[in-house]
């Protein structure tokens, strides 16, 4: 299966994270994504590390650059190169999408602004990821991850109290930003359906963390309430968190209290206990919801609890290490991982795409999920086949949709 991208031409100019997340998600639905690098360095991700893997050759690759780089092809262009820039002029006469971030205003240095980009192909459909935004006081600034989680507020949310702001352990602003751009592609193509045109799609960093703060940002812009940490429990549901228990810890959230009302039930408490009725006034008195869960948990052993949990038909779960995750059987059935052909490290087993595609049909669903993925390119791996196909399309031959 190839996938609903099939035959979509998308030119990656991204580094580090944000962008190269995004390409790859079009990857993932089929599209042919050209990776343009750096000559002798590639990608920034390619030096980050540890943990590297380095095969008997020498030429090790960083984890980081696995991450977010299959289902790509790799081809090496100095933009400051007359005969290289011919290429990716070359590229993007025949693309479909654009990806780039840098800092903003860069590319039209490199002569590829987006006036001139629309006259090159007024299909193109360009996206452009930003630290902080593309204009604004403060547009020009470069954006780290980690930096735009403070920022933005995330770190202020995060974390066991006000004093101790914490990120998230995975670089989420860039993720986010990520998925952001790579949707707003997805609706910039179906705009040019209608049009014939494509457009320029902006997102940022700042605005993918902002864009998530869910209930966090209306409870300030129509409360005026501003949230802070609150550890490992919900602010506005109670109980929802994490309890100690004999032998470690579990999770439980009641979000009714039909569910407040069966964790009684099965531990001996009164629901109806001064301070204890209503969600609110749980919420007002977590502390004390806290220590009457843990001190009926204190003697039982945290599978005997999920089990409880689970027959009273209260949400429940474990904390699996990232190790536990990958070996879980519900995560093996649900298609997320995939095992790839590495040129230069053989067989490697990568965490795999999160979307599953499925065809109804009178006799039930089939699934249409891609099954077959590229592994994450050694720099250059497609520079003289891609060199080649440019050349010869500048001739009238038009280059293929996708290599397989």
């Amino acid at each position: 299966m190839s996938g609903p991208l099939d035959g979509v031409l998308v030119v990656d100019l991204t580094r580090a994270l944000a962008g190269p997340h995004a390409a790859m998600m079009l990857g993932d639905l089929g599209a042919r994504v050209i990776k343009v690098e750096n000559p002798g360095s590639g990608d920034d991700t390619r030096g980050w590390g540890p943990p590297f893997v380095q095969p008997e050759t020498g030429d090790r690759e960083s984890t980081y650059f696995l991450s977010a780089n299959r289902n790509k092809e790799s081809i090496a262009l100095d933009l400051k190169d007359d005969a290289d820039r011919e290429v990716l002029t070359g590229l993007l006469r025949r693309a479909d999408v654009l990806l780039e971030n840098f800092r903003p205003g860069t590319l039209a240095r490199l002569g590829f602004g987006t006036d001139v980009l629309a006259e090159l192909n007024p299909r193109l459909v360009t996206l452009s990821i930003s630290g902080f935004g593309h204009d604004g006081p403060e547009g020009g600034r470069a954006g780290y991850d980690q930096i735009a989680q403070g920022e933005a507020g995330l770190m202020s949310l995060t974390g066991p109290g006000p004093d101790d702001p914490q990120r998230v352990g995975v670089p989420i602003g860039d993720l986010l930003a990520g998925m952001y751009g790579a949707y707003g592609v997805l609706a910039a193509l179906i705009e040019r359906e209608r049009t014939g045109r494509g457009q320029v799609v902006r997102t940022s960093l700042l605005a993918a963390i902002v864009g998530v703060h869910a209930f966090q940002g209306t409870a300030w812009t129509v409360a005026g309430r501003a949230g802070r940490p609150q550890g490992n429990h919900h602010p506005s549901i109670a109980p929802y968190g994490l309890f100690r228990c004999k032998d470690g810890s579990v999770q439980l959230s009641c979000g009714s209290e039909s569910l407040w009302r069966r964790l009684c039930g099965e531990f001996g408490l009164d629901p109806e206990a001064p301070g204890m009725a209503t969600n609110g006034e749980r919420v007002g008195n977590r502390q004390r919801v806290i220590e009457l869960i843990e001190d009926a948990f204190a003697e039982h052993p945290a599978e005997e609890l999920l089990a409880r949990l689970a027959a009273a038909g209260i949400p429940a779960g474990k904390v699996r290490t990232i190790d536990q995750v990958y070996a879980w059987e519900q995560t093996l059935s649900q298609g997320l991982l995939v095992d790839v052909e590495h040129a230069t490290l053989g067989r490697l087993r990568l965490p795999g795409p999160p979307l599953r595609f499925f065809s109804p049909g009178p006799d039930g669903e089939t699934e249409t999920t891609r099954r077959e993925h590229a592994a994450p390119p050694v720099l250059d791996a497609d520079g003289p086949a891609i060199r080649a196909e440019v050349a010869r399309s500048a001739d009238g031959v038009p280059m293929p949709p996708q290599v397989t």
